[in-house]
């Protein structure tokens, strides 16, 4: 016999501000209302809700947490069949080992948004020179100016492209040394660690911080408000690229209909020129990519997908162990230790 489905609604385990009805209108359209959010400020966190029995349908972690949530047990496999998109996947996603499919070919992920965490600042306080290098976030002039997120992935991302390291699976115990003690200079600079793009706006707008390291959607609200923020994109040492998306959450009390019914509103072809032009990110359906308008796609970055890619450390996933290390370093880094 099939379980019995005891929830009438779809809960989705969420970033804040991804409740936007306008990343899934055909999931209202099809069901006359919004699904439920509930919400956490960084995977860790929700990795830990999840692990001790908070329940949810449906969650949006990042490429770099796939592996440790599905080895936890945290995961249902996906059906392919009943999504729409998952052909029309960019071919980058798909080539990243252990992302979308574990070995024996099971698929866990479906991709739905990209972007970068980049050094943003304010136009009227910084000036480009003094931010030429990623190491400004170490400078003693930035000293409580500076908003990193509170957010592990984010942090050794920006350490390891400090030490020149594109590629952090390959990361040594010499450089994660490096990398922490990177880390430790620039938390004495740090006025905030941001938890969500709100806080970090409005630090950013009042003048509270004149330098970030933050995703592609601050500078992009801030300078709808005609605020004086910039991306510096060219420092030499390139960017770092995250690519999130949704599973499907074991123990999930809502029919795995209403589940697909969201993925496939949320990968919708239809969905990407919103998710380019108000949030500055890329969405994962090639084909949606393909009908966004070129200017939009060449003013926020993203006209050619394998040029953007370049010079950048992919947020990949990494071995478990090593994340592991991170995360109790960067703990002690924030406490000043």
């Amino acid at each position: 016999a099939l379980p019995a489905f005891s929830a009438e609604t779809l809960t989705v385990f969420d970033w804040s501000g991804y409740e936007d009805p306008s990343f899934h209108p055909a999931y209202t359209e099809k069901h006359g209302g919004e699904p439920d959010f509930s919400f956490f400020g960084d995977e860790e966190e929700a990795f830990q809700k999840l692990r001790s029995g908070f329940k949810a349908d449906v969650a949006h972690p990042c490429s770099q947490s796939v592996v440790k949530w599905r080895e936890a047990g945290l995961l249902e496999p996906l059906d392919t069949a009943k999504l729409a998109s998952w052909n029309d996947i960019l071919p980058n996603f798909k080539a990243m080992k252990n992302l979308m499919t574990s070995d024996d070919g099971t698929a866990w992920f479906i991709p739905f948004e990209w972007g970068n965490t980049v050094l943003t600042y304010r136009t009227d306080t910084v000036k480009p020179e003094e931010v030429a290098s990623l190491k400004a976030f170490a400078d003693p002039k930035f000293k409580d100016r500076v908003s990193i997120g509170d957010n592990v992935d984010d942090a050794y991302a920006l350490a390891s492209l400090a030490i020149g390291l594109k590629d952090w699976t390959k990361m040594t115990d010499a450089q994660f040394a490096e990398a922490s003690a990177f880390l430790r200079e620039v938390h004495k600079n740090v006025r905030l660690y941001w938890t969500d793009n709100t806080d970090l706006s409005q630090a950013l707008a009042s003048g509270e911080v004149d330098l970030a390291w933050a995703w592609n959607e601050t500078a992009t609200t801030l300078q709808a408000e005609s605020q004086p923020v910039a991306i510096k994109k060219d420092t030499g040492e390139g960017l770092s690229t995250w690519a999130c998306g949704y599973v499907r959450l074991k123990g999930a009390e809502a029919s795995p209909d209403l589940a697909y019914d969201y993925l496939n509103a949320v990968t919708d072809p239809a969905v990407a020129a919103y998710m380019v032009e108000s949030w500055g990110y890329g969405h994962s359906n090639a084909k949606g990519m393909a009908a966004v308008d070129p200017a939009i796609l060449k003013d926020k970055g993203y006209a050619d997908v394998d040029a953007f890619v370049a010079n950048t450390l992919f947020q990949s996933p990494m071995p478990t162990e090593l994340r592991q290390k991170m995360i109790a370093e960067f703990e002690k880094i924030k406490s000043g230790y």
